[in-house]
């Protein structure tokens, strides 16, 4: 089926290239000559694991195609996917600028009849609006049906997620325009459910909040164990064994972040107030993530007294392994509030450090060795729970740092492993390792 992607960002990437890994012909367009000009060559303007491979393995067999130029990329199209930003105003409510623009150009360009299909994250009703400002626009004879078919992509295995998810939403009040997206589906071999369209609306935003509902609470809940002696890891492993609740997202740290959580969680709350609900769950979870994120910085202010002339190595920039996506990440937070306590700050992240220098302080120093971020350290923050940092020397550390002291805030390592190493360990809901535990040891 021929098929045709607005917008070359992450969603779009990742749908369109997928797309063309199981039989379609894909035309990607974006109006960024050259982002197009790069995906041309095989070059991909994110990082996603298996992302470039399956770029060049379809492009070399002519299934994806990329293009700045509407007319020309929409011309054959017989379905069209909406994949475009969808960023947050002043005031926290979705800005829908570039899905008015996406839905001006499609219907000016198109030359057949096709099926919309939005993919990008849109408050519920925003498919209808779609539908209007198309018909606003197109002065042909031309049938268009419209679809909601929300991402569920988590950044770092996207991939994985496309040809591996739990469900595929259908949301369509067309029953044609549902049996074709379940054609254009059907490789992929995985569960699908039809809905209508604003029903699909609400599934993508109540998942999300879902998922940070219980990354907030089990948080809160290791709070409460470390003030009670509980080791927060055998409660996530008990209560994680039933089935009812599952362990996924049950990782105590220090909050989540990235471009999807934050802003789907605010516009659902800004949804909410429309219509006059107070939303007073999902305003818990925001702000017990927002204090959770300096959760780290007040261990170390109770643990040196204060922060001023420290120097700190700040490790994992990025808001999740395997993405260089620093949108959001606590990193942001945790470097601004250590520069104003005063303390220097060396960072590393081995994929996010040019990302990162765009969102945290311009004070932040960056190195690209991990151990040299050690070096002659008073203190180590570990933000980001990289395969690369779960492997770290931890003697090596020990004879770098000014004084070992570590503050994990994704429960890196094992508590016997690290007192058996002598490095005094603070971490999230469970038994720290202080310096006069450490004593007592020798």
């Amino acid at each position: 089926m021929n098929i045709s992607i607005l917008g070359t960002g992450y969603v779009g990437l990742v749908t369109g290239v997928c797309l063309a890994e199981i039989g379609h012909r894909v035309t990607c367009i974006d109006i960024n000559l050259n982002k197009i000009e790069l995906l041309r060559s095989g070059i991909s303007p994110i990082f996603e694991p298996g992302l470039v491979e399956l770029l060049k393995k379809n492009t070399k067999a002519k299934r994806l195609f990329f293009t700045n130029e509407h007319d020309n990329g929409l011309k054959d199209a017989e379905v069209i996917y909406i994949t475009v930003g969808t960023p947050q105003d002043n005031s926290g409510k979705t800005d829908l600028i570039f899905i008015e623009q996406a839905a001006m150009d499609l219907a000016r360009n198109i030359r057949n009849d096709v099926i919309v299909v939005t993919k990008s994250t849109v408050p519920v009703g925003t498919n209808d609006y779609i539908m209007k400002i198309i018909e606003e626009n197109l002065n042909k004879d031309i049938k268009v049906k419209i679809v909601s078919n929300p991402e569920f992509l988590r950044e770092g295995s996207g991939i994985f997620d496309m040809f591996n998810t739990d469900r595929i939403i259908i949301g369509s009040n067309n029953i044609e325009a549902r049996r074709v997206l379940e054609e254009v589906n059907r490789p992929f071999n995985r569960p699908i459910l039809n809905t209508d369209i604003r029903s699909a609306e609400m599934i993508k935003y109540a998942s999300n909040a879902f998922l940070a509902m219980k990354i907030s609470f089990i948080n809160e809940i290791a709070n409460l164990c470390e003030r009670i002696g509980v080791n927060v890891e055998n409660v996530t492993k008990g209560i994680g064994l039933d089935k009812r609740i599952g362990d996924n997202f049950l990782n105590a740290g220090i909050g989540y972040g990235g471009s999807c959580f934050p802003k789907d969680i605010t516009s659902l709350i800004q949804i909410a107030n429309q219509v006059e609900y107070d939303f007073k769950l999902l305003k818990a979870v925001v702000e017990v993530n927002k204090i959770q994120k300096s959760i780290l910085i007040k261990k170390a202010i109770s643990r040196f007294g204060n922060l001023n002339g420290k120097k700190v190595a700040l490790l994992g920039l990025a808001f999740k392994p395997n993405t260089d996506d620093v949108r959001e990440a606590p990193s942001i937070t945790i470097a601004s509030e250590l520069l104003s306590e005063g303390a220097q700050v060396i960072a590393y992240d081995p994929i996010a450090i040019e990302n990162a220098k765009l969102m945290l302080p311009s004070k932040v120093q960056y190195t690209t060795s991990i151990y040299e971020t050690f070096q002659n350290a008073d203190m180590a923050f570990i933000l980001t729970e990289w395969e690369e940092f779960k492997k770290l020397d931890l003697s090596k550390v020990k004879k770098l740092m000014s004084k070992p002291v570590l503050f994990d805030g994704r429960n890196c390592f094992d508590l016997n492993k690290i007192k058996d190493e002598g490095i005094e360990y603070y971490s999230i809901g469970r038994d720290s390792i202080a310096e006069k535990e450490l004593q007592l040891q020798h």
